[in-house]
This record gives C-alpha cells, structure tokens and sequence, in this order.
C-alpha cells in the first residue's frame, strides 16, 4: 500500500505541486499530510529544534513531508520563506490573525510577488471578527458553532467528542477542500487566491444537516432525547457480557424489524417503533438482552443481517477486522506503526503514502533550499547566521 516510488507521487492527483506547512497544532498538519498522502510535495517549515516551540508542536502527523528548519522571526529568516513562497503553489499557515502580517509575510506581499500563490489561513476564529486574535481550541469553536449544543446525552451538559470534529474536520479536511478547490480554480485563471478557513465556520458548514432539518422534527427535544443523539432505543451503544459494547443503528422499519429478530423479541409484543414515551423503557430492555452475550456472540448472530448493528472496536480491532483487512484500510509504515489509509480512493491515481517514518525538525534543510534555488554560499551564511539548522541524524537515533 506504501511502496511509493518517484514516479508514484508525479502521477497521483496532486503530483508536482510544491506546499510550504507553517508548522502548527494539529489542523495544519493534517491538511499537509492530506495534500502529501495525494503527491503533493510538501515541505514543514519548522521552528529551529533548540526553541521550546519547536520541542513541543510534536507533529505525528508528517507523513510524507520534509522539514526545513527556519527562523521567521529574523529578516534574514522571513526573506527565505518570500523566496520560497515564490517557487510553491501553496502557502499553509496556522498562525492567529495579524503574525504574518507583522513578519512582512502577509498574503499582500506573497502574492504580489507570486500571483499564482495560494495562501491559505487556517485559524479557529478566521481573519476577521471580534474573537479574530483571541486564542481558543476545538472545545471553543464547536461550542461558538452552534453544534456543541447539540452534543451529549439526556440531563448531562453538551459532550466534545475528543478535537476530531473542529479541528480536524472542520479545520484540516476544510483546508484541504479549499486549497484543492482553488488549485482547480487556477488552472483555469492562472491565478492564486487567499483561503480564509474558519474552524468555527467549517464545523458549522459541516452541520448543515442539523440546521435545515430543524423543521422536520428531529431536533424538537431536549439533547439526549431525539433519533439521532441516544435518544431512541435503535440508535445506541449497548454493553456487552464481556465488557465490549455493539453500536446499534436500526432506523428503518425494515432494519428495526431484523434487530427485534436478532434480539430475540416478539415484535407484535412491543410497542411501536416510534412511540416515543416508550424509548426509556425500550433501552432498558435492550440493555439487558444485549448484556447477556458476548461482543462475538453478537456479531455471529448480526453479521450477515441488515439490522444495522456493528461491533464498537478498539483500535487495533479495527485495523485486524476483516472488512478492512479485505479493505486494506490501515496501513503499516517502516517503524510498524499502523494507521488509516488515505481516503477517498481514487480508481486511477490513488494515494499511495509514504511508508517513511515522519522527518525530524531541520533534517531536509539544504537539500530543499538547493531545489528552491538557493546556492550553497547562500545556504552556509545562513548557516552560520543561525537562521536555518541542519538536523544531524545520528543526534535524534
């Protein structure tokens, strides 16, 4: 799945696209790996190893990257990144409103100087707005979305689910969408663009199913008490004898008549379906039945129904369960260490990420400045001047 060749990453769908990462928290690097895992030819702009900042990003999410370790803090610095930004086709930076502006990296002046660039601003609040320079995380901007009110179950306060949904969803793949988005864009006008990605606006685009079906009725209850948020009886997560848990989502009559069989119930005993006054007494029931087998017991009896009933699984589980095995959904690199595969799959040029382990801060320094034209006189002041670093690999093994 990752035997990637030169040739592999020219002919996936974003090969020959060259990428500076601003290296950051967790949004920007997955929008970097994104573009890589797809041929993208991407390059993280680490802070030199010796700050504290650089110690502490801890990006695991560098796949298929190189690191050029730089000083953007110094003119010497700041004039390296604008010759760079003059040979790349995008700019990825997760810095709080006004930083770049005040390093004179400004999207004024990279574009200016390369018009075909496309800068893309990945922030929580955006880059305009009364909480634009005010710092925040996952946590704040799904709860500034609207969307965490959604969230948790019945008398308990909203839930975040873990940093994947604003962050990362709405944040990384939102990026990602736009940048492509504008990739395609300028193939036509030969232009480049600023990319304002929002996360609190991307977690709300993201749930634009919950506000327009607003009037359908499946939203009209307190949270924990609808369809969909572990309201209903056929759309939860039940323990098993064994300590495991099965995720039930039997929506459909259709479905909910196969998961009544499976359970071993009498549907002309029950109440209807959608009777919701019953669906406390429901759960109950369930809960009970389910607890008294065992998360394989479940699965043989489930498994080759359409009762929408699946086993929660750990993650390593997850990677050794059949259908992704079948699937090749997870990935092994050369360290062992096993993650998802890149998605969606393409039929003609896939993604084929790098099996090599993630770069260490400053190791691809000169050989990126060498591609991006700098001589090697240019590059040993720099050197000495102390505005780029060099990773010796013997140092970090």
């Amino acid at each position: 799945m990752c035997e990637r060749s030169t040739a592999a990453a020219v002919t996936m769908a974003l090969g020959g696209v060259r990428v500076l990462e601003l290296a950051g928290l967790a949004p920007a690097p997955l929008c970097g790996m994104i573009l890589a895992d797809f041929g993208a030819q991407v390059v993280r702009v680490d802070r030199l190893s010796r700050s504290a900042a650089a110690l502490q990003h801890g990006d695991v999410q560098g796949r298929g990257k190189r690191s050029l370790a730089l000083d953007l803090k110094r003119p010497q610095g700041a004039a390296v990144l604008r010759r760079l930004c003059g040979g790349a086709d995008v700019l990825i930076e997760p810095f709080r409103h006004g930083v770049m502006e005040r390093l004179g990296l400004g999207p004024e002046v990279l574009l200016q100087e390369n018009p075909r660039l496309i800068y893309a601003r990945l922030t929580g609040f955006g880059q305009t707005g009364k909480y634009a320079k005010t710092a925040g995380h996952d946590i704040n901007y799904l709860a500034l979305s609207g969307v965490l009110s959604k969230l948790g179950r019945k008398n308990e306060n909203p839930y975040a689910p873990v940093n994947l949904l604003a962050d990362f969803a709405g944040g990384g793949v939102m990026c990602a969408l736009g940048i492509v988005l504008a990739l395609f864009e300028r193939a036509r006008s030969g232009r480049g663009q600023v990319i304002d990605a929002s996360m609190v606006e991307g977690v709300a685009y993201l749930s634009s199913f919950l506000w327009k079906s607003q009037n359908l009725g499946l939203w009209s209850q307190p949270r924990g008490e609808n369809l969909l948020d572990s309201g209903a009886p056929f759309y939860e997560i039940y323990r098993t004898s064994d300590g495991k848990f099965m995720a039930v989502g039997a929506i459909e009559p259709v479905f909910y008549n196969q998961l009544i069989k499976g359970l071993g119930l009498n549907f002309d005993e029950l109440p209807a379906q959608m009777s919701f006054s019953d669906w406390p007494e429901m759960k109950k029931k369930f809960a009970s039945i389910f607890a008294q087998k065992t998360q394989a017991e479940w699965c043989s009896i489930f498994d080759s129904t359409d009762a929408c009933v699946t086993p929660v699984l750990s993650f390593d589980d997850a990677a050794s369960h059949q259908h992704n095995k079948e699937r090749s959904s997870f990935i092994k690199n050369d360290q062992g260490e096993i993650s998802p595969r890149p998605s969606p799959v393409l039929s003609r040029t896939p993604a084929v990420p790098s099996c090599k382990r993630d770069p260490f801060v400053g190791e691809h320094t000169e050989e990126i400045l060498l591609e991006y034209g700098f001589t090697k006189q240019e590059i040993a002041k720099l050197y000495s001047n102390k505005v780029i670093e060099f990773m010796s690999l013997k140092a970090n093994l």
